[in-house]
């Protein structure tokens, strides 16, 4: 079964910028609301922003006014521009469906440094 695709993530320093790109397949972003997902060492997965089919997003209060998610409908992406970034920050970027996903990508590493 085809799993999304992520990109675009590296190392950045403290208070830079980064965009993600994911490519889902294409029934999979079609269909559903998709939502960025992260997941730190030792830590539970956690959405970092979601967006509706109709463009709607939503975040939760650790990203919200730094991260802005978007979708490209004609190239089927989903993006996420990360302002701002915190050590916090760092972690396993992946994208799926919302708000419940399976089959899960491998994601992209995020590692903010000084």
């Amino acid at each position: 079964q085809a799993l999304p695709v992520e990109s675009g993530g590296g190392l950045v320093q403290v208070g830079g910028s980064l965009t993600l790109s994911c490519a889902p397949p294409e029934n999979l972003f079609n269909d559903n609301a998709m939502a960025w997902y992260r997941q730190a060492p030792g830590k539970q997965r956690e959405v970092v922003a979601s967006i509706t089919r109709t463009g709607n997003s939503y975040y939760p209060s650790a990203t919200k006014g730094r991260f802005t998610v978007s979708r490209d409908n004609s190239e089927k992406k989903v993006l996420l521009q990360m302002n701002s970034l915190t050590f916090d920050d760092t972690a396993v970027y992946c994208c799926n469906r919302w708000p419940t996903a399976t089959n899960w990508g491998q994601g992209t590493q995020v590692t903010v440094v000084t």
